[in-house]
């Protein structure tokens, strides 16, 4: 017999996979938490029990989409030939992801608009943010790299890539506008690669 903890755990779990249907599906302005709940199976009181508002969902589901691009970005990277080429393997895994509707609409569209552009941008940095600086790091200690200051570095291929996923989102063919972006973004970080 299942515990209270793991019964609690199941409801959140279903509520979650409703929601994230729902938002990724009609957007989270047409989504109604009646409706996460019916198609979850619980009753709507058993929603707001586990998130104190529609837009906690919103969140908790951005964050778990979020987890879920992460696991995808490391995964296409991991075959690069080295940890810059890496990054642009890895952008342009991002950029693609987020040129599929479902996961556009809660990453680029609803995530800015729902959370606050402050709150959007502090979860993408705990997610995609902590891996450049790292990326970065290891490339100057492979050689890849000039030594210099990470941080600084690190910030402006952020912002790059942050602005990119913007303008990805406001375009009429997402993806063809992303592979525009990795294109760039490959431009720049072969043109600080250390040439032997």
């Amino acid at each position: 017999m299942a515990s209270q903890a793991e019964r609690r755990e199941k409801t959140r779990g279903a509520i979650l996979a409703a929601a994230e249907a729902a938002f990724s599906g009609d957007g989270f302005a047409a989504t109604t938490i009646d409706r996460i709940a019916a198609a979850a199976g619980v009753a709507k009181g058993a929603v707001y029990h586990h998130f104190a508002s529609k837009e906690a969902l919103f969140e908790a589901v951005f964050d778990q989409a979020s987890r879920g691009l992460v696991r995808r970005v490391i995964g296409k990277s991991v075959g690069a030939r080295d940890v810059l080429d890496g990054m642009v393997v890895g952008s342009r895994e991002y950029f693609a992801a987020c040129a599929e509707p479902a996961l556009g609409r809660i990453i680029l569209h609803d995530g800015p608009m729902v959370l606050g552009w402050e709150r959007w941008r502090q979860i993408d940095a705990e997610h995609f943010g902590r891996m450049f600086p790292i990326a970065l790091t290891q490339a100057m200690d492979q050689g890849l790299l000039a030594r210099q200051p990470v941080e600084p570095l690190a910030r402006l291929l952020v912002g790059a890539v942050t602005e990119a996923a913007v303008a990805c989102a406001s375009a009429e063919d997402p993806a063809a506008v992303g592979r525009q972006h990795a294109a760039a973004l490959e431009a720049v970080i072969e043109g600080l690669r250390r040439r032997a």
